[in-house]
C-alpha cells in the first residue's frame, strides 16, 4: 500500500529540474563572470590569481547550488565567495611560497604617450600595494561603486570597520603620492 506523497516523483520531472538548475546557473556565471574577474583582479594584484578565485567561486557555487540560488542576492554572495576566496590566499601557506608578478625589468620601461595612462597605472600600481583588505575596500567602492553597508555585508564586517579600513587606505595612497588631497570624492 502506498502513502500518499512518498512515491519519487517521474524521472521527467527530476530532469526538468536539473536542467532548469543548470541553465539557471550557466547564466548567472555567463552574466557575473566578467564584472567579478574584474573586481578580482583589482584585488588580487594578478589575473591568474583573480581567475582562479572566480573560478573557485563558482565551482562551490555550483556545488552548493540550492543555497546561493536562494539568497536575496545571488550575484551579492558570490562576489561574497570570492572575496573570502582571495582574502583566505593569504592564510594559506602554500600561496606564501610563490606569488606571480607583473612587473616589467626597469631597463625595458618607456614612458606612456598618454598622462593619463601613466597617472592610472601609478594609481593601480598603489593600490596593489595595499594590504589585502584595504584594497578590497577600495576596489568595492571606487571601482564596483558599493555603498559602505554593501562592502559590510561582502566582506563580513561592520560599517565602522569598512570606514576605517577606507580611511587607512586613502592615507597610504596620499603617503605614496599616488592620491592628492582633492583626489578622494
Amino acid at each position: 500500500m502506498e502513502i500518499l506523497g512518498s512515491a519519487p516523483p517521474p524521472a521527467s520531472f527530476v530532469q526538468e529540474v536539473l536542467v532548469d538548475d543548470e541553465q539557471e546557473y550557466a547564466d548567472l556565471y555567463a552574466a557575473q563572470w566578467p564584472r567579478l574577474y574584474r573586481m578580482a583582479r583589482a584585488v588580487a594584484g594578478d589575473a591568474a590569481t583573480a581567475e582562479d578565485a572566480v573560478q573557485a567561486a563558482f565551482a562551490r557555487a555550483y556545488a552548493s547550488w540550492g543555497r546561493v540560488r536562494a539568497a536575496d542576492h545571488p550575484e551579492a554572495y558570490l562576489r561574497r565567495m570570492v572575496l573570502n576566496e582571495l582574502l583566505g590566499l593569504r592564510r594559506r601557506a602554500w600561496s606564501r611560497r610563490e606569488r606571480p608578478q607583473e612587473s616589467i625589468e626597469s631597463g625595458l620601461v618607456t614612458e606612456a604617450p598618454d598622462g593619463a595612462v601613466a597617472e592610472r597605472d601609478r594609481m593601480w600600481s598603489a593600490v596593489r600595494a595595499l594590504p589585502p583588505r584595504q584594497r578590497a575596500v577600495v576596489v568595492l567602492r571606487y571601482y564596483e561603486d558599493l555603498s559602505e553597508e554593501q562592502i559590510a555585508t561582502a566582506l563580513g564586517c561592520s560599517r565602522g570597520t569598512v570606514k576605517s579600513q577606507a580611511a587607512a587606505a586613502l592615507a597610504n595612497l596620499r603617503r605614496s603620492g599616488a592620491l592628492t588631497t582633492g583626489d578622494d570624492a
